[in-house]
C-alpha cells in the first residue's frame, strides 16, 4: 500500500497535463467555457501548486486583442478605466493611492505595448480605450499536488488548505494525489476540510512506452464552491493545540473588492505563462534533455526527461551546476532546419506552440 514515488514536479506537470484535457472532471464539457491551465501562482502570502482559469470562450477571445502578455495591476487599472473618448488621464482613472507620477508611467506603457491610445494637449496627456476590457475570467480552481501523502505532509498540507477555504480566493479548493492498491483511498481518512475536493491519479510515470492499466483520474470527494464574492478570513497565525498553548489566533479580513482584483490578476499570469512555463527554469540546452510521451496520458503529451539519468528529472536538479549537465555543440546551436538555433530551442518553440493553442485568436 505504498504510494508512487515519483517527484511531485514529475506528478504536478501530470496534472496539469491531465486538467487541461479534462477538465472539468464531471466530464460536462461546455463549448462556452475554455479552461487554462497554469502552475505555481498566488499571491504574496500563498502559492498554488496548479491553477486552473475557467474562462468564457467568446469573452477569452476578446482579451486576446491585449496580446499574449499578462496584464499586472497598473495596466489593469488603466485599460479597464479607459474612457471611450479623450480624457485627460487623472479625470479617466480612478485616484490612486499612491503617486500620480506612477500612474501616468503606467498610462506610457499600456500606449507602448499599443492597448490603448494617448496624445498630448495642452502638455496634458490624454487617453482613450481602443478595446472594452471584458471580464473573461468565470471561477478560479486552486489544487495542491501531494503524490506521496505521507503523515508529515498531510499536516502540513491541512492547515495550507483550511487557509484557503477561509480565505475563499478561488472557487473550489483540491488535493490530487496518486493513487493507492488501498481499497480506500489513504488521503480520504486525512483530517482535511470538508470543503475541499479530492483528485486522485492513477500511477506512477515511469517514461515506460506503454501507458498504465490505471491511467486518468477519478473524483474521490467533490468540493464545495466558495463564496468568492464576500469578504474572506486570511488566517494570520494560530495555537498549535498543545496542553500549554494558550496563545490566540490572529487574522484579517480580506474585502470582496481585494480578492476581485487578486483572482484577476493570477488570471492574467495564467494567461501568460499556462503551464509548460516550466522550461523557462530547466536546461533544455542540455545534450540529455529530452521531451517523452507521458505514458498515462496516453502519448498525447510530452515531459521532460533526463537521458544521463535516465528518468523524470526534477525542476531543481535540471540547472547548470548538476554534475551531468553538458551544454549543446556549438554546431548544433548553429544549425539550420530542422533544428534551427540547436534542440534546445527547438523544444521552447513547441511547448509555446502548445501553450498558444489554448488562446484563441483575437476577433477581427
Amino acid at each position: 500500500m505504498t504510494q508512487s514515488a515519483e517527484s511531485e514536479f514529475d506528478f504536478e506537470l501530470r496534472v496539469c497535463a491531465w486538467a487541461e484535457r479534462n477538465w472539468p472532471p464531471s466530464g460536462a464539457h461546455d463549448p462556452d467555457t475554455t479552461a487554462l491551465v497554469a502552475r505555481q501562482l498566488g499571491t504574496k502570502h500563498r502559492r498554488w501548486d496548479t491553477v486552473i482559469v475557467e474562462a468564457d470562450t467568446g469573452a477569452l477571445a476578446a482579451r486576446a486583442r491585449f496580446g499574449p502578455k499578462r496584464l499586472d495591476s497598473d495596466l489593469l487599472g488603466v485599460v479597464r478605466n479607459a474612457p471611450a473618448a479623450w480624457t485627460w488621464y487623472r479625470d479617466a482613472l480612478p485616484e490612486p493611492d499612491y503617486p500620480w507620477r506612477y500612474v501616468r508611467e503606467a498610462v506610457h506603457r499600456a500606449a507602448d505595448r499599443g492597448i490603448v491610445e494617448t496624445r498630448q494637449r495642452r502638455n496634458r496627456i490624454e487617453l482613450r480605450r481602443k478595446w472594452v476590457y471584458p471580464d473573461w475570467v468565470e471561477r478560479v480552481i486552486a489544487i495542491e499536488n501531494k503524490p506521496d501523502l505521507t503523515a508529515s505532509a498531510a499536516r502540513a498540507l491541512a492547515g495550507q488548505i483550511e487557509h484557503d477555504i477561509a480565505l475563499g480566493l478561488a472557487d473550489e479548493v483540491w488535493v490530487a494525489t496518486a493513487a493507492t492498491d488501498s481499497p480506500i483511498e489513504p488521503v480520504l481518512l486525512e483530517d482535511f476540510p470538508v470543503e475541499a475536493g479530492v483528485l486522485v491519479l492513477g500511477g506512477s510515470s515511469t517514461g515506460d512506452d506503454e501507458p498504465s492499466s490505471s491511467d486518468g483520474a477519478s473524483v474521490a470527494w467533490h468540493p464545495r464552491t466558495l463564496a468568492v464574492g464576500e469578504r474572506g478570513t486570511r488566517i494570520l497565525d494560530r495555537p498549535t493545540g498543545g496542553d500549554h498553548d494558550r496563545s490566540a489566533a490572529r487574522f484579517e479580513y480580506a474585502s470582496p473588492e481585494w480578492k476581485g482584483e487578486k483572482r484577476l490578476a493570477i488570471a492574467e499570469r495564467a494567461y501568460e505563462r499556462g503551464w509548460r512555463s516550466y522550461v523557462d527554469t530547466m536546461r533544455p540546452d542540455c545534450r540529455h534533455f529530452e521531451l517523452r510521451r507521458d505514458a498515462h496520458e496516453r502519448g498525447r503529451d510530452v515531459l521532460p526527461w533526463c537521458a544521463a539519468k535516465e528518468r523524470r528529472q526534477t525542476a531543481a536538479e535540471c540547472a547548470g551546476s548538476c554534475s551531468s549537465f553538458e551544454p549543446e555543440p556549438p554546431n548544433w546551436r548553429s544549425a539550420a532546419w530542422p533544428i534551427e538555433g540547436g534542440p534546445g530551442s527547438a523544444v521552447k518553440r513547441l511547448l509555446a506552440r502548445r501553450r498558444d493553442r489554448r488562446r484563441p485568436d483575437a476577433p477581427e
